[in-house]
């Protein structure tokens, strides 16, 4: 049975959740709002069971929904920027995991400002405390932001330096921040390139299993 708060993120997130069998293209007021780092998310879709979602701003639904119409995704997904109005952004998928239950890992990270001076520019990108591993020097080694989609699902990223990877930080930094979120009363989210086998080993280890359910959509470059 799908958690409940994973329900409510996707009808939250997407507009609507679920929906039959095939694709359906759907209209929401948050494509065309700015999201969690205030840029555009103009089109957003998640596929499970044979069921897709595909979220777009209420004025752009009739031409998506002539674009795909009777075609497979391989052939639309790469100009759906340029039929929702962004040509200049990008169109990527991602397997689409959340935990309820975070691996028993140690803690490692601190909660420290966005600001604080160190930290990558990707983290800076969030307007809350993120997760953070610091050496011995203060230099940063790996760390976790949490993106708030909406009050159900809060998507975690992680990074590491290269000099620090191999020693397990991505793993518990992500399952440390899991229980955070799911104290906040939220489902964590966890979504990674499909090709990309090491983000898969960290999310399996912190607790986030592959349940075949698929994300993509159209976002800023």
């Amino acid at each position: 049975m799908l958690d409940r708060r994973v329900f409510l993120h996707l009808a939250a997130w997407l507009g609507q959740w679920p929906a039959g069998p095939g694709l359906h293209v759907v209209r929401s007021h948050r494509r065309a709002r700015p999201a969690w780092d205030g840029r555009l998310r103009p089109a957003v879709a998640v596929t499970a069971g044979g069921s897709t979602v595909l979220s777009v701003a209420a004025d752009r639904v009739e031409a998506v929904r002539a674009l795909v119409r009777g075609r497979p995704p391989g052939e639309w997904l790469p100009v759906l920027p340029a039929a929702v109005g962004m040509p200049d952004f990008t169109a990527h998928t991602s397997v689409f995991r959340w935990c309820a239950d975070p691996a028993p890992l140690p803690e490692v990270g601190e909660w420290v400002p966005p600001t604080l001076p160190g930290l990558p520019p990707w983290l800076r990108l969030f307007d809350r405390e993120v997760l953070v591993v610091r050496g011995a020097d203060g230099a940063y080694r790996a760390g976790v932001g949490v993106k708030r989609h909406d009050a159900y699902g809060h998507e975690l990223a992680v990074g590491t330096v290269p000099t620090a990877r191999g020693r397990g930080l991505a793993r518990r930094l992500v399952a440390q921040a899991a229980r955070r979120v799911l104290d906040e009363g939220a489902i964590p989210t966890y979504l990674h390139d499909p090709g990309n086998a090491a983000s898969a080993r960290v999310a399996e280890a912190a607790g986030f299993p592959d349940r075949g359910f698929t994300a993509f959509g159209v976002f800023p470059r």
